[in-house]
């Protein structure tokens, strides 16, 4: 839980103002918008969060006559684009999103005649909905931002977002990552621009799921003196500290991740290519010797500490080398990054525990054991950070935890929105109190 802090006179107006126990959203706001100085808030979204824009040059090859679709034609939103839904072309989708590993630069590139960019950085377009024209239907962080709003926060001067391809992760730092390192890069220089433009406020960090773990990448990739000028906060939402069993369903047989009508297989090989995909395969350091996998016809088991031989087993053996030289020592430990961190998470939702593939082998569903947490990232991981800072006199924590609230329902769920705005309002609060 956090630290409590040494100002008494923070302590005496939280008590007042009951800001850690029942104050309702409605108050919070109130308070909010009587107060002068809102830290600014960066969003960072997690994996599929944003959009993603493409366009084919000569170089793209269309494997079918049905992957002309969009050759020729400019820069077109290729996440989220819905003709993923029509069989045909879900196969043209996968194989522009696919990412390669080249081992002479030691580093991933897009797939030959595919250039991408990410748009809308530092605004809320790119990621209220992945697709505007089907807002029902790929709504994100679109609830999240109207309960900012309504606090007083403004699109472009109180309220950023930080979008990135979220195909591509991070290295261990003795390995180049261009497309991660840049991204950070730009983050960085997101953070001073909004402090500067609000009067040198530090920014609160707020990131969704695997955006997490890019913030925590980002934070203790800088200088203590750096993040204590610039960085008020890092608040959290669904973090995978540790990776999750359900992430070795999507690399053994596909994902759909809820998108109706798509056959996991067609998707899989992206999925595999994807280099953020590997950092939150289940970390051995967190889920060590346990059983995570039984193969029933080749009577093999895997834990976390056998994933070299789990990617060679599922016939993804060029994911071998890249996992156990670039995201082994990236996911190792994970330093405190010297500011104060909230980490909220979701418990009690049925979340895959461990998973037992029968005679179909690793082209079938396999039967999923469950366990708790979000209902995608299991509570061990969720509650890494718990595990490994508490007691520690150098870093603030506080964990809050939201029963039956899933990975994706805390940026939506009523309740999760009311526990948010109200760590916001105490964040800011803070800074009310010590400018008095």
């Amino acid at each position: 839980m956090r630290t409590p802090t040494s100002i008494t006179v923070l302590v005496l107006m939280a008590s007042i103002l009951s800001l850690n126990s029942c104050i309702s959203m409605g108050a919070a706001m109130t308070m909010t918008k009587h107060n002068s100085g809102l830290h600014p808030i960066i969003l960072i979204p997690g994996s599929g969060g944003n959009q993603l824009e493409a366009q084919l040059t000569s170089d793209y090859k269309p494997s079918s006559l049905f992957c002309h679709l969009h050759k020729g034609t400019g820069w077109y939103r290729m996440w989220f684009d819905p003709t993923v839904l029509v069989a045909p072309l879900t196969r043209c989708f996968a194989e522009r999103m696919m990412i390669y590993y080249h081992s002479d630069i030691n580093d991933y590139r897009n797939a030959p005649g595919v250039d991408t960019r990410v748009p809308h950085f530092g605004s809320t377009k790119g990621m209220l909905y992945l697709d505007p024209n089907l807002k029902g239907l790929t709504e994100y962080m679109a609830p999240l931002v109207s309960s900012l709003e309504q606090l007083g926060y403004q699109d472009n001067q109180t309220l950023f977002v930080a979008p990135y391809d979220f195909r591509y992760g991070l290295a261990a730092n003795s390995h180049p990552s261009k497309v991660g390192t840049q991204y950070l890069e730009d983050l960085k220089a997101l953070i001073e621009s909004a402090a500067a433009s609000n009067n040198g406020k530090q920014v609160i960090l707020m990131a969704h799921s695997l955006g997490g773990l890019f913030a925590l990448q980002l934070l203790n990739r800088n200088s203590l003196s750096w993040r204590r000028q610039y960085v008020k906060h890092l608040v959290t939402l669904s973090t995978p500290w540790g990776g999750a069993v359900q992430q070795m369903l999507t690399f053994a047989s596909g994902n759909t991740l809820g998108v109706p009508l798509v056959n996991p297989l067609l998707v899989r090989s992206e999925q595999r290519s994807s280099e953020s995909n590997q950092w939150i395969l289940p970390n051995p350091s967190l889920f060590r010797s346990r059983i995570l996998l039984i193969s029933t016809p080749n009577n093999k088991t895997y834990s976390s500490l056998d994933m070299p031989q789990f990617l060679e087993d599922i016939g993804f053996k060029e994911g071998v080398e890249p996992y156990k030289a670039r995201i082994l020592p990236l996911i190792e430990k994970l330093d405190k990054p010297g500011v104060p961190v909230t980490c909220m998470v979701g418990t009690d939702v049925e979340t895959p525990h461990r998973l037992v593939y029968g005679a179909g082998g690793f082209d079938a569903e396999p039967q999923v054991d469950y366990g708790d947490g979000d209902g995608t990232v299991n509570l061990i991981s969720l509650l890494r950070l718990e595990s490994e800072w508490s007691g520690s006199k150098n870093q603030v924590l506080d964990v809050i935890k939201l029963p039956g609230v899933s990975h994706s329902d805390i940026l939506k769920d009523k309740g999760a929105l009311e526990q948010i705005i109200r760590s916001i309002t105490e964040i800011n609060m803070e800074y009310v109190t010590l400018k008095e």
